[in-house]
């Protein structure tokens, strides 16, 4: 069976705050994007780690957003991506944050707030609830 029922109001309830959290990621990565193409000819705000960075993170929180109307629907195979994919970006954005010197302050501001969306997704997807609807364990 690659489908669950989530109907549970605990269960719909995790992930309406999943998808929520998940649309605050997509929506700051989105204008994270526009304020890098708005200031591209600024060298200090705008290197070539932050467009890389940035297409990446958009790219990632689409995919993300994908994964979580998947888990929201009872699909197990998005419900494992989106475990998968929350953590690895939360990893990222950490190592982001810690090099120093490759990107602005501005950019490790913004991925510190992407970072505790994430968070939140990573706590409510690896949490006991929405795992035993998964796992069926």
């Amino acid at each position: 069976m690659s489908t669950v029922d989530v109907r549970h109001p605990r269960s719909a309830a995790a992930l309406r705050s999943v998808q929520l959290l998940v649309g605050g990621y997509l929506a700051i990565s989105v204008l994270t994007l526009v304020a890098i193409i708005a200031l591209r000819n600024d060298t200090a705000a705008v290197n070539a780690a932050v467009w890389t960075r940035g297409t990446i993170v958009v790219a990632s929180s689409l995919l993300t957003f994908a994964f979580a109307r998947r888990a929201a629907r009872g699909s197990r195979k998005g419900f494992l991506r989106l475990r998968l994919v929350s953590a690895i970006m939360l990893v990222a954005i950490v190592v982001i944050i810690a090099l120093p010197g490759t990107f602005p302050l501005w950019m490790k501001c913004e991925q510190a707030i992407c970072g505790l969306l994430l968070l939140g997704v990573a706590l409510l997807v690896n949490g006991k609830h929405l795992r035993s609807v998964f796992t069926g364990r």
